[in-house]
């Protein structure tokens, strides 16, 4: 094994999948007792920052262990004897024009829009001449450019709280609810609602889940998101309705379509106006339902609260929480207890937690270094072990988390993620090792994405054709179609007709909204990882190849390879310094010392905490 490397295709450490699932747990009984105090050790503070938070540095790992069990666990959830890391709001670009409010929900429903009315998004159409409804059509590509762009700098905002956070849980429930309570910017398209919502998770994710539930019920995001507009007296839609019993309370097998139609019929009229919660009065039906075996002239929060009655949806909540923080393996008398433990906190999370990290369950040895991180917790935490104090702009944290199955405020469906086992393929795999090390070796060919249309082969062709002169006909249309032929009489005058007849061009207007979106929208910090491993094996006072490869797996890794993996690897280091003399070769350390990060960070136990 040796320290060369290439981006694909072959890597510092051969990825073991196998090996990498030999280590998942397999199963065991559900024992919820507190642990001992005299249990309590480092490794076991260690692995509640990991699942509590996003990891912790050494320092970090040794505050908590020299707490009692009970004082570290309440530091972590209810942020005794922390103080507050007075981390920066999130700053917008400025980008929203009240005329764009309401967003309509496609491009031909803006122009149907602007041609009955002579305008739409606060723009007037041309009273004459060729286009008049380019700069409506503008406009619309321009906001969803740029509210894509935007919700791309929210997520770089939430990864810098996971990272600099003294209260790592608040961002790492905010996290679990936005998989559990999944929304898409794609279709939501409004970065603002994505952003209050976020926030709506970062101030009540610990709270009680009946005021997170209503209050989720009531987002502008999530009615955007499950079609609200269109659930009314007469005609309702059964979205939310379905969703809020199959994936947020109580999963399948707990109700059926009656209740679904019923509880459909409970939420008409639950719209939004702006960022607001819009109780529409004249949209809502005030008949008799029958939900759940109960009757009555039902809206949204009394269904609510007949979910909530039921222990079903104790037990939904409590195992989802707990295959999240603990593991996959849970008996069905473990599930009941669970419930049972939610229900008579009312449903108070931050109490559930609490007694879940305290219980001997959570620091079993079939729980702890089995977990597989996934995308966001595994580059966060990489970030956080190596005392980072920003994330880097390059590598782009979107484009790399993405890469890796998890891009935020893009969940693939209304379920979320996965999570699981889902984070893990052979491919996947290696875009971890990659990111590792375009981390420790920038790439020299990175792009800034937020500079570059997503669809930059189609957009830039556009804009090379406009620049070398090509009126918007020609310069707008498909590759195929530009070259000789272009040059006929007949092309001619089918571009001359479209110049005087055309009503507007749709890849132009895309091209103006990305032009115009960049203009608007503030770019991310680009600056690359400012490692110094070299100081810190240093200040470490670490002195053979041995000691720095304990010492690294010690910081980073809650399964450390075997021995005889780390002796190579300290041999490998060995033979690229040319001497087992830490000191001795500290003028030229930083770079092996970088291969090694990536060699070790690149193992399939490195990807379980």
């Amino acid at each position: 094994m040796g320290f060369e490397f290439t981006k694909r295709g072959r890597a510092l450490v051969r990825f073991a999948f196998s090996a990498c699932l030999a280590v998942l747990p397999v199963g065991a009984g559900a024992d919820f007792g507190p642990i001992d105090a005299q249990d309590w050790n480092a490794a076991k503070a260690r692995h509640l920052l990991e699942r509590a938070g996003f990891g912790g540095t050494p320092s970090e790992v040794a505050a908590l262990a020299a707490l009692t069990p009970e004082a570290a666990v309440r530091r972590l959830v209810y942020f005794e004897g922390v103080a507050e890391t007075k981390l920066p709001d999130f700053e917008p670009s400025g980008i929203f024009d009240e005329g764009l409010d309401p967003f309509p929900p496609s491009r031909p429903a803006t122009t149907d829009l602007a041609r009955r009315q002579g305008g739409a998004l606060g723009i007037q159409a041309k009273p004459t001449g060729n286009r008049p409804l380019q700069p409506v059509v503008n406009a619309f590509f321009y906001w969803l450019r740029a509210s894509r762009l935007e919700t791309d700098r929210v997520a770089y905002w939430w990864a810098n709280r996971m990272l600099l956070s003294s209260r790592p849980l608040q961002e790492r429930m905010a996290l679990f609810w936005h998989g559990h309570f999944a929304t898409n910017e794609d279709k939501v398209r409004d970065y603002r609602k994505m952003l209050k919502q976020l926030r709506l998770f970062q101030r009540l994710g610990l709270g009680d889940f009946r005021t997170l539930l209503i209050g989720v019920a009531q987002d502008p995001a999530m009615l955007a998101f499950l079609d609200a507009g269109v659930n009314v007296k007469g005609s309702p839609n059964e979205n939310f309705a379905r969703e809020i019993m199959e994936l947020f309370t109580m999963g399948v097998g707990h109700y059926g379509e009656a209740d679904v139609r019923e509880a459909a019929r409970a939420f008409t009229g639950w719209n939004y106006r702006g960022l607001d919660f819009d109780l529409q009065a004249e949209a809502h039906d005030g008949g008799i339902k029958r939900f759940l075996g109960q009757e009555g002239r039902f809206d949204g929060v009394d269904v609510i609260d007949i979910i909530l009655a039921q222990d079903a949806a104790a037990e939904f909540i409590a195992s989802k929480l707990h295959r999240h923080f603990v593991g996959e393996a849970l008996s069905p008398d473990g599930r009941r207890e669970l419930g049972a433990w939610l229900k008579a906190a009312n449903y108070d999370i931050a109490a559930f937690l609490e007694r879940l990290f305290l219980s001997r369950r959570f620091y079993a040895a079939d729980v702890m270094g089995t977990r597989i991180k996934g995308p966001v917790e595994f580059v966060v935490s990489t970030y956080r072990k190596l005392g980072l104090e920003a994330v880097p702009g390059a590598p782009d944290f979107n484009t790399i988390t993405e890469s890796l199955g998890q891009r935020l405020m893009h969940p693939p469906t209304v379920a979320g993620w996965s999570e699981g086992r889902s984070w893990i393929t052979p491919s996947l795999l290696f875009e971890r090792g990659n990111f590792v090390l375009d981390l420790a070796f920038p790439d020299i060919a990175f792009v800034p994405p937020d500079r570059y249309p997503s669809y930059g082969a189609e957009i830039l062709s556009v804009h090379e054709r406009l620049r070398a002169g090509m009126d918007i006909s020609r310069a707008t249309l498909p590759a195929a179609m530009v070259g000789g032929g272009m040059d006929s009489e007949e092309m001619a005058a089918s571009n001359l007709l479209a110049d005087r007849d055309e009503a507007f061009n749709t890849r132009y207007g895309s091209y103006r909204g990305w032009q115009m979106a960049i203009e608007r929208v503030k770019p991310i910090p680009r600056h690359t990882a400012r490692l110094d491993l070299t100081g810190m094996v240093l200040r470490e006072g670490l002195e053979t190849p041995r000691e720095v490869v304990g010492y690294l797996v010690e910081r980073f890794f809650s399964v450390a390879p075997n021995p005889a993996t780390q002796g190579a690897l300290a041999d490998h280091l060995e033979a690229e310094l040319g001497t087992s003399d830490i000191r001795a070769a500290a003028s030229y350390l930083e770079e092996p010392l970088r291969l090694l990060l990536h060699a070790l960070l690149s193992r399939p136990e490195y990807q379980l905490g």
